[in-house]
């Protein structure tokens, strides 16, 4: 009853941390979407004077953008001269006046390029194209000259040509503007006023997270507790701040808001194999170089002659496992397995008899003598039953047998003194050890190349499918 509550307790729980972390979130989501929007607000600009328009009134003080006084001054002056031609028309003294304020301000515009410091030099070549196509001269100056005369106004037709001029270069010069500088020299930017209500909304959860790490474990002090949260620095940080999207990646993983799951693996399954696939022929040739310059130095020689060389074993149970080990298949192969095999040795021990005594000339004789022809086969099933049986006894015999156990103990130990005499002879040592190395070569030529030509692909899929098993 109590497990149950408990387990009802944690569930609310868990589901309002679960809530709390998608909130959190989604609040870091809205700051990334307005970081890339500033980061990317000048370039875009002109996409968004044209589509909203709106946008651009609210968002142009933030980033210290203004109209330019020049091209703002040129657009004016248009307007005055649009106002006065609908009253008078083009004729009147004053119309000329506008004209030839609007001759003197061309020049002015292709001399200053003013465009030049919102990097829109572009855009003054692209009105002055348009307007040495209008009136047809090569020479933007005379070109523009020509444009704002009286003459050239009402024989092309006022209506048409101003409507030229609104619709296909008005908008190029409405998009200049002049940017300020702030007192640190670069351009004025306070995108900051925004960003500072979260950047302290994320200081204070990012306090409130290390001090709950800490509480948690109270082995860790509070750097180690910022650090278990490290990546969230980068929401705290006013500087590239295009960083954020880790953090947010992050957490919105983390709130099962997006699944990164497919990308995580492939990710892991890139640098898995790749860097394994290194790693293990690393590994491989250097054991086996090891083993190959222990053997040249003798150390294996030195190992197996010299037993008092070695290094002390450490037994941690007062027994020879080895030697348990060994005692127990043997005990196993005699006792268990022998007697369920027995007839199968039996008829490979009659078979070998009998094909041995159809060689022999006595035996075929005897098969045609009348009364006698079945004793050579009942001999045969005999001899054969008493080997097996004598094979069998004299065995478990053996086992049981301290005097012949003592035998078999002082004939290993003679077999073993007598081989490292013969090994210790050079000649025998020195091709033992050269057909050791040159085994090993061949083993971690075979090795490498085997790693080559399978890679470690079918590893990694065998250890992927495992984990899907498990976490099923």
């Amino acid at each position: 009853m109590l497990s149950t509550q408990r387990l009802a307790i944690s569930k609310p729980t868990v589901r309002r941390n679960r809530w709390f972390e998608r909130l959190m979130a989604i609040i870091a989501l809205v700051n990334l979407c307005l970081v890339f929007f500033d980061l990317s607000y000048v370039p875009w600009r002109d996409f968004y004077f044209q589509q909203v328009p709106s946008l651009i009134e609210i968002y142009d003080p933030i980033k210290g953008i203004e109209p330019h006084r020049e091209t703002q001054n040129y657009l004016n002056k248009v307007e005055q001269l649009e106002k006065l031609v609908l009253q008078t028309g083009v004729e009147p003294p004053q119309g000329e006046e506008l004209l030839g304020e609007l001759r003197r301000l061309s020049n002015q515009m292709i001399e200053d390029n003013p465009f030049a410091l919102a990097n829109k030099s572009g855009t003054l070549e692209k009105i002055k194209n348009q307007i040495r196509d209008r009136v047809g001269e090569e020479s933007a100056h005379k070109a523009f000259e020509t444009f704002w005369s009286q003459g050239y106004l009402s024989h092309a037709g006022w209506q048409q040509e101003i409507g030229f001029f609104n619709i296909e270069v008005r908008p190029l010069i409405q998009k200049n503007y002049y940017r300020r500088l702030g007192t640190n020299g670069k351009f004025l930017n306070n995108f900051w006023l925004i960003d500072i209500p979260f950047i302290v909304l994320f200081g204070l959860e990012f306090l409130a997270r290390s001090f709950y790490i800490s509480r948690q474990n109270p082995r860790l002090n509070w750097l180690e507790a910022m650090l278990r949260r490290w990546y969230d620095i980068f929401l705290l940080l006013p500087v590239l701040r295009w960083l954020r999207v880790l953090p947010v990646t992050l957490r919105l993983y983390q709130a099962e808001l997006l699944n990164l799951e497919p990308v995580r693996r492939q990710i892991k399954y890139d640098f898995i194999a790749n860097f394994a696939e290194e790693l293990t022929e690393l590994v491989g040739i250097r054991m086996i170089d090891q083993a190959q310059e222990s053997i040249q130095r003798g150390d294996i020689a030195r190992w197996l002659l010299h037993p008092e060389t070695r290094r002390p074993y450490i037994n941690i149970n007062n027994t020879d496992e080895v030697k348990e080990i060994a005692t127990c298949l043997l005990h196993l192969s005699i006792y268990d397995v022998l007697p369920k095999v027995q007839p199968d040795l039996e008829a490979l021990l009659h078979h070998s008899v009998t094909t041995l005594l159809n060689q022999s000339p006595v035996y075929q004789q005897l098969q045609h003598v009348p009364g006698l022809n079945q004793l050579p086969t009942q001999l045969t099933e005999r001899l054969v039953a008493d080997i097996s049986e004598t094979t069998y006894s004299t065995l478990t015999t053996l086992l049981e047998d301290p005097v012949a156990a003592e035998h078999s103990n002082r004939l290993i130990r003679n077999f073993n003194e007598a081989l490292q005499i013969e090994l210790q002879k050079k000649h025998n040592l020195q091709e033992l050890q050269s057909l050791l190395i040159d085994m090993l070569e061949e083993i971690k030529i075979n090795y490498v190349r085997g790693i080559a030509e399978a890679g470690l692909s079918k590893t990694l899929e065998e250890a992927e499918q495992l984990h899907q098993i498990l976490h099923q």
